[in-house]
Protein backbone atom coordinates (compact mmCIF):
# COMPACT_ATOMS: atom_id res chain seq x y z
CA UNK A 1 0.00 0.00 0.00
CA UNK A 2 2.95 2.32 -0.31
CA UNK A 3 4.09 2.61 -3.93
CA UNK A 4 5.86 5.66 -5.30
CA UNK A 5 3.93 7.70 -7.80
CA UNK A 6 4.63 9.13 -11.17
CA UNK A 7 2.46 8.02 -14.03
CA UNK A 8 1.56 5.13 -11.80
CA UNK A 9 0.22 2.17 -13.88
CA UNK A 10 -3.43 1.40 -13.12
CA UNK A 11 -5.81 -1.18 -14.56
CA UNK A 12 -9.59 -0.85 -14.42
CA UNK A 13 -12.15 -3.67 -14.43
CA UNK A 14 -15.61 -2.85 -15.76
CA UNK A 15 -18.88 -4.49 -16.72
CA UNK A 16 -21.19 -1.75 -17.94
CA UNK A 17 -21.57 1.94 -18.73
CA UNK A 18 -18.21 3.05 -17.38
CA UNK A 19 -18.98 6.42 -15.81
CA UNK A 20 -16.45 5.81 -13.02
CA UNK A 21 -13.88 4.83 -15.62
CA UNK A 22 -14.62 8.03 -17.53
CA UNK A 23 -14.09 10.03 -14.36
CA UNK A 24 -10.65 8.45 -13.94
CA UNK A 25 -9.81 9.09 -17.60
CA UNK A 26 -10.83 12.74 -17.17
CA UNK A 27 -8.91 13.32 -13.93
CA UNK A 28 -5.95 11.10 -13.02
CA UNK A 29 -5.11 9.51 -16.38
CA UNK A 30 -1.97 11.06 -17.79
CA UNK A 31 -1.33 12.90 -14.56
CA UNK A 32 -0.84 11.11 -11.23
CA UNK A 33 -1.57 7.76 -12.88
CA UNK A 34 -1.67 6.08 -16.25
CA UNK A 35 -4.53 3.74 -17.08
CA UNK A 36 -2.69 0.97 -18.89
CA UNK A 37 -5.51 -1.56 -19.31
CA UNK A 38 -9.28 -1.83 -19.15
CA UNK A 39 -10.76 -5.32 -18.90
CA UNK A 40 -14.46 -6.10 -19.07
CA UNK A 41 -16.66 -9.09 -18.31
CA UNK A 42 -18.84 -8.02 -21.26
CA UNK A 43 -17.64 -7.41 -24.78
CA UNK A 44 -20.46 -4.95 -25.44
CA UNK A 45 -19.83 -2.80 -22.39
CA UNK A 46 -19.93 0.93 -23.13
CA UNK A 47 -16.93 1.30 -20.84
CA UNK A 48 -14.73 -0.38 -23.45
CA UNK A 49 -15.66 2.30 -25.99
CA UNK A 50 -14.71 4.99 -23.50
CA UNK A 51 -11.32 3.37 -22.96
CA UNK A 52 -10.64 2.92 -26.68
CA UNK A 53 -11.56 6.55 -27.32
CA UNK A 54 -8.89 7.51 -24.79
CA UNK A 55 -6.34 5.23 -26.47
CA UNK A 56 -6.27 2.74 -23.60
CA UNK A 57 -5.79 -0.97 -24.43
CA UNK A 58 -8.93 -3.03 -23.80
CA UNK A 59 -9.88 -6.66 -23.65
CA UNK A 60 -13.13 -8.51 -22.93
CA UNK A 61 -13.18 -11.67 -20.85
CA UNK A 62 -16.68 -12.96 -21.51
CA UNK A 63 -18.14 -15.14 -18.80
CA UNK A 64 -19.34 -17.59 -21.47
CA UNK A 65 -15.74 -18.18 -22.56
CA UNK A 66 -14.61 -19.11 -19.03
CA UNK A 67 -16.95 -21.64 -17.41
CA UNK A 68 -14.72 -21.62 -14.32
CA UNK A 69 -14.39 -18.29 -12.52
CA UNK A 70 -10.85 -19.15 -11.45
CA UNK A 71 -9.81 -19.51 -15.09
CA UNK A 72 -11.28 -16.12 -15.99
CA UNK A 73 -9.65 -14.49 -12.97
CA UNK A 74 -6.29 -16.01 -13.92
CA UNK A 75 -6.58 -14.83 -17.53
CA UNK A 76 -7.50 -11.29 -16.46
CA UNK A 77 -4.69 -11.14 -13.89
CA UNK A 78 -2.12 -12.36 -16.41
CA UNK A 79 -3.16 -9.73 -18.96
CA UNK A 80 -3.12 -6.93 -16.41
CA UNK A 81 0.35 -7.96 -15.25
CA UNK A 82 1.55 -8.06 -18.86
CA UNK A 83 0.34 -4.47 -19.15
CA UNK A 84 2.36 -3.57 -16.04
CA UNK A 85 -0.56 -2.68 -13.77
CA UNK A 86 0.31 -2.09 -10.11
CA UNK A 87 -3.16 -1.06 -8.94
CA UNK A 88 -6.47 -2.63 -10.00
CA UNK A 89 -9.62 -0.51 -9.73
CA UNK A 90 -13.05 -2.12 -9.80
CA UNK A 91 -15.30 0.44 -11.46
CA UNK A 92 -18.67 -1.20 -11.78
CA UNK A 93 -17.19 -4.68 -12.16
CA UNK A 94 -20.07 -7.02 -11.35
CA UNK A 95 -18.17 -10.17 -10.38
CA UNK A 96 -16.35 -11.34 -7.28
CA UNK A 97 -12.61 -11.92 -7.55
CA UNK A 98 -11.11 -15.01 -5.96
CA UNK A 99 -8.14 -15.20 -3.62
CA UNK A 100 -5.66 -16.24 -6.37
CA UNK A 101 -6.40 -12.99 -8.25
CA UNK A 102 -6.06 -10.87 -5.12
CA UNK A 103 -2.81 -12.64 -4.24
CA UNK A 104 -1.33 -11.46 -7.54
CA UNK A 105 -2.08 -7.84 -6.61
CA UNK A 106 -1.61 -7.89 -2.83
CA UNK A 107 -3.06 -4.82 -1.15
CA UNK A 108 -3.60 -3.25 -4.56
CA UNK A 109 -7.23 -3.85 -5.55
CA UNK A 110 -9.81 -1.17 -4.70
CA UNK A 111 -13.55 -0.87 -5.22
CA UNK A 112 -16.16 1.88 -5.06
CA UNK A 113 -19.50 1.03 -3.44
CA UNK A 114 -22.69 3.16 -3.29
CA UNK A 115 -23.28 2.82 0.45
CA UNK A 116 -21.64 3.65 3.76
CA UNK A 117 -20.01 0.33 4.49
CA UNK A 118 -20.22 -1.84 6.49
CA UNK A 119 -23.93 -1.08 6.03
CA UNK A 120 -25.62 -2.43 2.89
CA UNK A 121 -22.89 -4.50 1.20
CA UNK A 122 -23.38 -6.43 -2.02
CA UNK A 123 -25.77 -5.84 -4.89
CA UNK A 124 -28.66 -3.41 -4.71
CA UNK A 125 -27.05 -1.38 -1.93
CA UNK A 126 -29.16 1.73 -2.48
CA UNK A 127 -32.41 -0.21 -2.57
CA UNK A 128 -31.31 -2.02 0.58
CA UNK A 129 -30.84 1.36 2.27
CA UNK A 130 -34.21 2.63 1.06
CA UNK A 131 -35.95 -0.52 2.25
CA UNK A 132 -34.28 -0.04 5.64
CA UNK A 133 -35.63 3.51 5.87
CA UNK A 134 -32.24 5.20 5.65
CA UNK A 135 -32.17 8.99 5.45
CA UNK A 136 -28.39 9.23 5.01
CA UNK A 137 -26.71 7.66 1.97
CA UNK A 138 -23.14 7.65 0.80
CA UNK A 139 -20.17 6.22 -1.03
CA UNK A 140 -17.26 4.10 0.15
CA UNK A 141 -13.95 3.34 -1.53
CA UNK A 142 -12.29 0.32 0.04
CA UNK A 143 -9.63 -2.27 -0.50
CA UNK A 144 -10.92 -5.61 -1.77
CA UNK A 145 -10.45 -8.74 0.31
CA UNK A 146 -12.00 -12.20 0.15
CA UNK A 147 -15.41 -11.06 1.42
CA UNK A 148 -18.23 -9.07 -0.14
CA UNK A 149 -17.43 -5.38 0.40
CA UNK A 150 -15.61 -6.20 3.65
CA UNK A 151 -12.13 -4.81 2.93
CA UNK A 152 -10.48 -1.93 4.79
CA UNK A 153 -12.17 1.41 4.20
CA UNK A 154 -10.13 4.10 2.44
CA UNK A 155 -12.58 6.98 1.95
CA UNK A 156 -16.25 7.68 2.64
CA UNK A 157 -18.62 10.54 2.04
CA UNK A 158 -22.23 10.88 3.14
CA UNK A 159 -25.21 12.94 2.04
CA UNK A 160 -28.55 13.42 3.78
CA UNK A 161 -31.55 12.59 1.59
CA UNK A 162 -34.48 12.45 4.02
CA UNK A 163 -37.11 12.36 1.27
CA UNK A 164 -35.44 9.77 -0.97
CA UNK A 165 -37.79 7.17 -2.44
CA UNK A 166 -36.22 5.90 -5.66
CA UNK A 167 -32.88 4.10 -5.99
CA UNK A 168 -32.15 5.58 -9.41
CA UNK A 169 -32.61 9.13 -8.12
CA UNK A 170 -30.33 8.43 -5.16
CA UNK A 171 -27.67 6.94 -7.42
CA UNK A 172 -27.77 9.99 -9.67
CA UNK A 173 -26.98 12.10 -6.60
CA UNK A 174 -24.26 9.74 -5.39
CA UNK A 175 -22.55 9.33 -8.76
CA UNK A 176 -20.48 12.55 -8.56
CA UNK A 177 -19.34 11.46 -5.10
CA UNK A 178 -18.26 8.10 -6.53
CA UNK A 179 -16.27 9.85 -9.25
CA UNK A 180 -14.55 12.23 -6.85
CA UNK A 181 -13.71 9.67 -4.15
CA UNK A 182 -12.43 7.06 -6.61
CA UNK A 183 -10.09 9.55 -8.27
CA UNK A 184 -8.91 10.74 -4.85
CA UNK A 185 -8.20 7.18 -3.75
CA UNK A 186 -6.17 6.47 -6.88
CA UNK A 187 -4.13 9.64 -6.33
CA UNK A 188 -3.46 8.69 -2.70
CA UNK A 189 -2.47 5.15 -3.59
CA UNK A 190 -0.21 6.33 -6.39
CA UNK A 191 1.78 8.56 -4.10
CA UNK A 192 2.04 5.93 -1.37
CA UNK A 193 -0.14 7.82 1.07
CA UNK A 194 -2.33 4.93 2.27
CA UNK A 195 -1.51 2.62 5.16
CA UNK A 196 -3.44 0.42 7.62
CA UNK A 197 -4.40 2.09 10.89
CA UNK A 198 -2.14 0.47 13.53
CA UNK A 199 -5.05 0.53 15.98
CA UNK A 200 -7.65 -0.88 13.59
CA UNK A 201 -6.70 -2.93 10.51
CA UNK A 202 -10.18 -2.37 9.03
CA UNK A 203 -9.37 1.33 8.59
CA UNK A 204 -6.91 2.99 6.23
CA UNK A 205 -5.13 6.15 7.28
CA UNK A 206 -3.93 8.82 4.88
CA UNK A 207 -0.41 10.14 5.36
CA UNK A 208 -0.26 13.88 5.72
CA UNK A 209 1.97 16.04 3.57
Amino acid sequence: MSPAAQSFPVAVLVSGEGTNLQALLDTVHGHEAEIVAVASSRGGARALERARTAGVPTRAFEVADYPERADRDAAIAAWLQERGARLVVLAGYMHLLGAPFLDRFPGAVINVHPALLPAFPGLGAIQQALDHGAKVFGVTVHFVDGGVDTGPIILQRAVELPDAREAEVVHDILRPLEHALLAQAVRLFARGALAPDPDNPRRIVVAQG
